[in-house]
């Protein structure tokens, strides 16, 4: 029998996110402790591991060091879902894709003819994620969208997570035709019930197999093989890991420059905890990206956002948001262009939360985050501020009672000051224990 090795005997573990725009390093020791973090600019025009190298040299990580990534670079995971009816299967497809760390560029519904697939081709997803019917129901439509597919040849890798009744014969039609293919679970295999982990991993192990050695950001194997995971699931891993070990529901809001990014970590309890009223269930351990919402990338669209909610803005900050958008390198030259950037993250946080937490469609209920006890902040602009900045950010979503959701009556705020979520997700499956540790040490001192 081999001993267990006593942490002070292990290796210490280096966490990277390799961004579009940042690379994000953690070094982390074998028993939780964060021995330094850093960042550098993606070397993206170079190859990606020059910049992974650089920080875990000023890091000062060991030749022994363990090291795991996750990566959003060259446009993160793009996926596109096919599915059986919107509100059923496709709607069920969109959010277990989102779960699993993609930006879903495209849905279709219902059986596809010519211009529905060339649609799916004009959206640019890395893969495709097919779905349709419960377990025992129609697969018709499946086999209909499966024939399409393959006919089409759009050469996109494809996630089958259907009727478990026709996925033979659906696996064999694609692969016939030259389709790289990976069969789950089905997502939906009694209505109202959502079944997400399968296809999650399915989604995973296709994303690092295809996509990520496919978007040029590195000549060497070593960054294939060093990728884990896309950036946002690391992050829901870690939001649930933290939920777990800070015994609480928790919400988190990520303002970054392109998207911002909510999840959600809640326990139903009552009639939610034994009932499934909504014809797609609810997953409790939620993501939603919004496209428009980056505070950079995206800042004009904030503004209109903020009309269409009814939130007034500084005079200056049509002016400020055009500028930005040009420049999305720019950063705040002055007291009043920080105070107009923190309204861009204010407005975004405050959209891209009520987006998540009202109701998905007429019938349905808000998401129920009255009980959060936790709300943290996270992304650049965040980080980079005072604390009093971030409270007046955060206090203003968990002060939304005009918002249309359900605000948590009484909730702690804190921001991801150090970037760790990710790092938690990353380490969660292979080191549990650093990764509660990592959570337990630094989050529960967060809070405001």
């Amino acid at each position: 029998m081999v001993a267990a090795q006593a942490p002070g005997d292990m290796p210490d573990l280096l966490c990277l996110d390799v961004g579009s725009t940042f690379t994000k390093a953690v070094l982390v020791g074998p028993d939780g402790t964060v021995r330094g973090t850093a960042e550098t600019p993606t070397t993206g025009r170079t190859d990606v591991l020059d910049g992974c190298h650089a920080l875990a040299e000023r890091l000062g990580a060991g030749a022994d060091t363990t090291t795991l990534a996750c990566s959003s670079a060259g446009g993160g995971l793009r996926l596109a879902v096919v599915g059986y009816e919107r509100q059923v299967t496709a709607e069920a497809g969109y959010r277990v894709g989102l779960s699993a760390g993609a930006k879903v560029v495209h849905v279709a519904s219902g059986r596809l003819d010519d211009a529905a697939v060339r649609a799916v081709g004009r959206a640019l997803p890395d893969l495709l994620l097919l779905v349709g019917g419960i377990d025992g129901g129609n697969a018709d439509v499946l086999r209909h969208n499966a024939s399409r597919l393959a006919r089409a040849a759009l050469g996109l890798p494809i996630v089958l997570a259907g009727n478990v009744d026709a996925q033979n014969e659906v696996a064999a039609l694609l692969r016939d035709a030259g389709q790289p293919v990976r069969v789950a679970d089905n997502v939906v295999p009694e209505i109202g019930l959502i079944a997400p982990g399968s296809a999650r991993s399915a989604i995973r192990a296709t994303f690092l197999d295809h996509v990520i050695g496919g978007k040029g950001l590195s000549s060497s194997a070593a960054f294939r093989e060093m990728v884990g995971a896309p950036t946002p699931e690391s992050m829901l891993h870690g939001v649930e890991v933290t939920a777990e070990v800070l015994g609480t529901d928790l919400l988190v809001v990520d303002v970054g420059g392109a998207t911002t990014d909510v999840y959600s970590v809640v326990t139903p309890d009552g009639e939610d905890a034994t009932l499934r009223k909504e014809v797609v269930g609810t997953l409790w351990q939620a993501r939603t990206v919004e496209g428009d919402l980056g505070v950079r990338w995206n800042a004009v669209e904030i503004v209109e956002a903020a009309a269409r909610e009814r939130i007034p803005v500084a005079a200056g900050l049509h002016r400020y948001s055009t500028a930005v958008a040009a420049d999305p390198a720019h950063l705040p030259a002055d007291d009043e262009e920080v105070a107009l950037d923190l309204q861009l993250a204010t407005i975004a946080a405050l959209v891209a939360v009520r987006r998540h937490a009202r109701p998905g469609a007429p019938g349905e209920s808000p998401r129920p985050l009255g009980d959060v006890r936790v709300v943290l902040g996270s992304g650049g602009v965040l980080r980079h501020a005072t604390a009093e900045q971030r409270m007046r950010v955060l206090a203003a979503v968990t002060g939304d009672h005009a918002g249309g959701w359900r605000v948590p009556r009484s909730a702690q705020t804190g921001v991801d000051v150090a970037y760790l979520l990710f790092a938690v997700g990353l380490l969660a499956d292979d080191h549990p224990e650093v990764a509660r540790t990592l959570a337990r040490s630094q989050m529960l001192g967060s809070p405001e």
